[in-house]
């Protein structure tokens, strides 16, 4: 009985001896594992640069306010990332957040004074807050930084522009023409069409009529060349061509309220008087989508003029006037 005791004993101390030696390797692999995982999240920490690429990915997306939140990580790893408050003032433009977009670019020319692109992405954000003086500066900054940047000559000019000088602004655009590069074409129509409003408005309605109609060779989906060209068609006493150019315009945009009222003031002078209430019950009803109140009672006042001048040679009758206002 001892002997088996003994042997009993034996084999119990080397089952237990065996079964601590499998907990010490379990141990030991489960810290081996754990240090293993901790630096591999170590070696995969999201560095400033990656949160800067993401949020690249997003503005390129649309997604601004998911890059808003990139950016500002990557301004809490490192504070003087001037690239970081540059992208932050051009997703606060997208939103229209302008006064964020001031400070962020204030932001990225304190860190960066030399970079042409900061007092560009500023002086559109003071341009689409109406500070047109801020706005001619930054572009003039951005100009001495870097004179070849068609993008900061046009943007002056729009400034200008709404400054009520228009021949600075087709300075300025004269200078945009010369120098944008090929792959950026696109924006020849939107400058040729901003090229003509300046004309338009210093009366060279020939000149303007051609910046027009280059804008509509470069781009005929958009409403604005047609529009703007009517205009000056109108100006020149060609009231057929400027006609069928608001036709066109409103083809492309069929709530534009300014089209409608133009091409009802041509069609009441070509004898259309019908026509021309209709449009301008239409221009009517799109100020009232605008919620423009004053506007719409301009336009009423406008149609009871020509209303009056219709009934006076008995060419509608009120009935069918009520008709008009109600129906369109």
């Amino acid at each position: 009985m001892n002997r088996c005791y003994q042997i009993f004993l034996n084999f119990t101390i080397a089952v237990g001896l065996t079964i601590f030696l499998s907990f010490l390797l379990l141990f030991s692999n489960l810290f081996i594992a754990a240090s293993a995982q901790e630096e591999s999240s170590l070696t995969t920490e999201i560095l400033p640069q990656d949160w800067l690429r993401s949020a690249e990915q997003k503005i390129d997306t649309g997604k601004h306010q998911e890059a808003i939140s990139d950016l500002n990580q990557a301004i809490l790893l490192q504070p003087d990332s001037a690239l970081a408050y540059r992208y932050l003032c051009f997703a606060y433009i997208q939103i229209g957040d302008y006064h964020n977009a001031v400070t962020h670019c204030n932001q990225a020319i304190q860190i960066s004074p030399q970079n042409s692109e900061n007092y560009l992405h500023r002086g559109l954000a003071h341009y689409r807050l109406g500070e047109h003086q801020a706005a001619i500066a930054d572009n003039t900054a951005a100009i001495q930084l870097k004179p070849f940047d068609f993008r900061a000559h046009y943007n002056r000019g729009l400034a200008s522009s709404s400054l009520g000088n228009p021949i600075a602004a087709i300075a300025d655009y004269n200078q945009a023409l010369s120098l944008i590069p090929d792959d950026k074409s696109i924006f020849l129509a939107d400058i040729y069409n901003d090229r003509g409003l300046a004309r338009l408005e210093l009366q060279d309605l020939e000149a303007a009529s051609r910046d027009f109609s280059l804008a509509i060779r470069l781009n005929d989906n958009d409403f604005r060349g047609y529009y703007n060209r009517g205009c000056a068609c109108q100006r020149k006493g060609d009231p057929v061509s400027a006609l069928h150019d608001f036709t066109y315009a409103l083809r492309l945009n069929p709530v534009n309220a300014q089209a409608y009222i133009n091409r009802g003031l041509v069609r009441h002078r070509l004898g259309y008087h019908q026509a021309a209430l209709t449009d301008l019950h239409k221009a009517y009803q799109c100020f009232g989508h605008q919620g423009d109140r004053i506007a719409q009672q301009s336009i009423l006042d406008l149609i009871e003029k020509i209303q009056q001048r219709v009934r006076s040679g008995n060419l509608i009758s009120t009935h069918l006037y009520q008709l008009l206002l109600i129906f369109g």
